[in-house]
């Protein structure tokens, strides 16, 4: 199955096809509360929990793994901690994403254009913004302006990605910028019918809030891009900013994060992963241990558990360390790693103490960070060092601590929350590097969006795994095409297939 099928779809031509003879039948016995097409208010909560099962699938680990947020110790997570990535994620391409979550989105759009409302068609354009963005920053040229066509199209065109984010009028390409705006612009028309409490699982149908999410959304891909394209990345950024602070994200309860429940079923997907399915596959990076202990970053017990004593487990390599109660696994290191009674996992901020933690996809720290970087990368008007400090202090109230708490981390290591004033190429870098480096901190839990700052800003530093492999033992720059859409779309799929170590367009290598 390629990029446009539907599983909706499908199963509806099926029905079709079976009952051609039957049509004046079925006119006259068509039952008003089974309607064969969805409306936007069945399409929406669906969409939504299922833009955050993507993001954190097997999407989040494969990408936590490569940034080195955590470390693999079993079944394909040993494999993808070495950079072996090809070969897989059919399922997310095909399922959640294509066939999932974008052609709801892409349905909601439809639906909602039917009854008149652009509320609903609104909030479906900023989620299919947001989940087609992680297509092509995952996977470079992909299926945009011809996918979700269903059966009118099998094989879209591959567009290209400065298409996909600047626009191609020849082409028949509209940017991610425009389609947002587009988005935004229909959520102030008015509408039949609105979304609320019961169909909306983020917002509760606050359409203003819906409004937030779209120009932070607008924002992230600004910064995105802003390696490649500074100045289109300046005017958009400024063309948010001068809204002012009422039109984007800017408090910790205006995050756009995707809820679950503690129930069987219900759960965030990182705890079903790592405390239902594969209890043992995944546990703290050395890496990201050593980083935040060097800082005594109050997150770090928030973010991973805790075990019972300090260990030291002796393996193929060496020795694995232990700071503390916390323990860490060197990326790449053979064997099975330390028991599980031994390892530092996931916590309750990423995970939820039973599932009920949220995916959080666009954030108030994340716009900070980005208004701290654009003022030292672009010249956008903003103190620097004020914004890496509000990031900062609206990650660690994110995860639970208090005011006191930042502040008497900011006391004990101001060196990492201080920047260079000097305005030359090597101060920006060094400040670069460390708002970035505290971004990746904050951004447990969404390996995606560090993944993304790490490949157009190589920060932070990070070593290669132990005994790296992939296509060239290189950390991957993007991920490969799955087999079944290089199968499925024989027409337009990319000869040859770009493979791990090629950058994406907006990666300047």
């Amino acid at each position: 199955m390629n990029a446009t099928k539907s599983f909706g779809a499908a199963a509806l031509a099926l029905l079709l096809a079976g009952t051609t003879a039957c049509d004046d039948f079925l006119n006259v016995n068509t039952d008003p509360n089974n309607p064969l097409v969805a409306s936007p208010s069945n399409l929406l909560p669906s969409t939504v929990i299922s833009t955050g099962f993507a993001n954190g699938n097997e999407i989040s680990r494969i990408t936590s793994l490569l940034v080195q947020h955590v470390a693999g110790t079993g079944s394909q997570s040993t494999g993808q901690d070495v950079y072996n990535i090809r070969g897989g994620l059919d399922n997310q391409w095909q399922l959640e994403l294509y066939a999932g979550v974008l052609q709801n989105a892409q349905s909601m759009i439809e639906a909602a254009d039917r009854v008149n409302s652009p509320a609903y068609a609104g909030i479906g354009k900023l989620l299919k913004a947001y989940n087609f963005a992680l297509v092509t920053d995952l996977w470079g040229d992909v299926p945009y302006s011809e996918a979700l066509r269903r059966f009118d199209n099998l094989q879209p065109r591959f567009d290209r990605q400065e298409d996909i984010y600047k626009g191609n009028a020849g082409q028949g390409v509209q940017s991610l910028f425009d389609l947002v705006k587009e988005g935004l612009a229909d959520l102030d028309k008015p509408s039949t019918f609105k979304p609320g409490a019961t169909d909306d699982p983020v917002y509760a149908g606050d359409l203003a809030k819906w409004k937030k999410m779209g120009n932070t959304l607008l924002l992230k891909l600004a910064n995105t891009v802003s390696v490649r394209e500074p100045a289109l990345a300046k005017a958009i950024i400024e063309e948010v900013l001068a809204k002012g602070p009422g039109a984007y994200i800017a408090t910790n309860d205006e995050d756009f994060e995707v809820p679950y429940g503690s129930s069987v079923g219900s759960q965030n997907p990182i705890y079903s992963f790592n405390y239902v399915n594969r209890t043992t596959d995944l546990l703290l990076s050395q890496r990201l241990l050593d980083s935040m202990a060097l800082r005594n970053d109050p997150r770090l017990p928030k973010f991973f558990t805790t075990t019972p004593t300090p260990t030291a487990t002796t393996n193929l390599t060496g020795t694995v360390t232990s700071v503390g109660v916390f323990t860490g696994f060197q990326n790449g290191t053979p064997g099975a790693g330390p028991a599980l009674a031994n390892r530092s996992r996931y916590g309750a901020y990423p995970a939820g103490t039973s599932g009920a933690a949220p995916i959080r996809l666009l954030t108030n720290f994340q716009v900070l960070f980005i208004r701290a970087e654009s003022a030292v990368m672009l010249g956008v008007v903003g103190d620097a060092q004020a914004l890496l400090r509000e990031a900062v202090r609206a990650s660690m109230r994110k995860a639970g601590l208090t005011d006191a708490d930042v502040d008497a981390y900011f006391a004990a290591n101001p060196r990492w929350v201080t920047l260079t004033p000097a305005a030359d190429a090597v101060s920006r870098q060094k400040n670069l590097n460390k708002i970035i480096t505290q971004k990746w901190i904050a951004w447990v839990g969404n390996g995606y969006e560090a993944y993304n700052d790490y490949r157009r800003t190589g920060f932070p530093r990070l070593s290669l795994a132990l005994n790296p492999q992939g296509d060239d033992g290189t950390l991957p720059k993007r991920f490969v095409y799955p087999a079944s859409e290089l199968s499925g779309n024989t027409k337009n799929a990319p000869s040859p297939v770009p493979g791990t170590s090629v950058p994406v367009w907006w990666d300047v290598d």
